[in-house]
């Protein structure tokens, strides 16, 4: 169990590590230039839509771990590029994307089946990107010092991930089980597959146009994006133990209720926790219909954000929405997400 958790707890440093790196690279070497929004147009390519032919070359080398590693070390090289700017941002994505796909491919194939050490990984990378923002832009232009810290800490992670020894069994990667008697969802279901895909589309639009009045006051921007980390680790421990397909409803349909409160704080961050539960759930689920392609579905999920994003980069979205556009959000994705993982079970039971 100790060695398992050190294992869990290395890669997801290492998860905040990236994120915080590539935020910080982009918003203190570039925020100011002219071209800053066609250099976020291709980060944002390279780092989520790229995942999905990287996921699929990581399925068919079956090195993740090597993957993994690779992402680490490309992120931590771009920041010496920071006079070539396409360059330096095209090495950022990629690296970014390489650490995710090769990084979610080994965490997924010693998971057990279950979706919280899922969550575990993936939750700190959203922390990272807000600190990493935060700093970038008080920072302005790189300082050096900083800047070759962060870098170090890269090629630390990088060692540590190679070096790196689980504890526990490996999920074999063309096994479908799942540990405590919980059904499996396997089987190549397309709608099933592409209810799954719309949920993270909208996931990802909804994450880019949320705003509240009173996120600026006191402490609430913080307190939101521990929300928002803490969500993502929650829903994969809940959804191990209360079943992925309730899981998910259950946290949609009340985050529902509490955007229509959400005029009040406190009420506004449970619902950007609530809705965020669904984040393993989706990429477990997914996983698991295609399991000999893991790399692929993460890759695919990503491509999916990177799809919610563009709407929101090219201008199409309320700068200050109605509560109302929050709650359809959620029922829709309710829907989605309840059809995708029922027809992932009957998949399954017709199998």
């Amino acid at each position: 169990m100790a060695k398992k958790a050190r294992w869990i707890s290395v890669y997801s440093a290492a998860h905040f590590a990236v994120d915080f790196a590539c935020a910080f690279f982009m918003f203190s070497r570039f925020h100011q230039e002219v071209n800053w929004y066609l250099l976020m147009l291709i980060y944002n390519f390279c780092a989520f839509a790229m995942q999905m032919p990287l996921g699929l070359g990581a399925d068919c080398i079956g090195r993740e771990r090597i993957v993994t590693v690779i992402g680490c070390i490309l992120t931590a090289c771009a920041f010496g590029l920071g006079e070539w700017p396409v360059p330096a941002v095209i090495g950022l994505g990629l690296g970014n994307a390489c650490f995710h796909v090769g990084g979610g491919w080994d965490v997924l194939k010693h998971a057990e089946g279950k979706d919280s050490m899922l969550g575990v990984f993936i939750a700190p990378g959203a922390l990272g990107i807000y600190l990493g923002t935060l700093i970038g832009k008080k920072s302005g232009d790189m300082s050096g010092g900083f800047a070759a810290a962060v870098a170090f800490a890269l090629f630390v992670s990088a060692v540590l991930l190679y070096r790196l020894r689980y504890g526990g069994r490996e999920t074999a990667a063309a096994d479908g089980h799942r540990d405590k008697g919980r059904k499996t969802l396997c089987g190549t279901n397309l709608l099933g597959i592409t209810c799954l895909f719309l949920t993270v589309c909208l996931r990802s639009y909804m994450g880019l146009i949320q705003n509240f009045p009173w996120k600026e006051e006191g402490y609430w921007g913080m307190i939101l994006v521990f929300a928002l980390v803490f969500g993502k680790a929650a829903g994969g421990v809940l959804a191990d133990w209360a079943g992925d397909r309730r899981t998910a409803v259950c946290s949609l349909g009340l985050a529902g209720i509490l955007y229509c409160l959400s005029g009040n704080p406190l009420a506004g961050a449970a619902a950007v926790l609530l809705f965020n539960m669904t984040m393993p759930v989706t990429l477990g689920a997914l996983t698991r219909m295609l399991p000999k392609t893991k790399g692929f579905a993460f890759g695919t999920l990503s491509f999916a954000l990177f799809l919610g994003y563009l709407p929101s980069y090219s201008g199409y979205g309320p700068e200050m929405p109605e509560a109302g556009v929050y709650v359809w959000i959620c029922l829709i994705s309710g829907l989605l997400i309840w059809n995708g993982l029922g027809k992932a079970v009957n998949a399954w039971e017709s199998g």
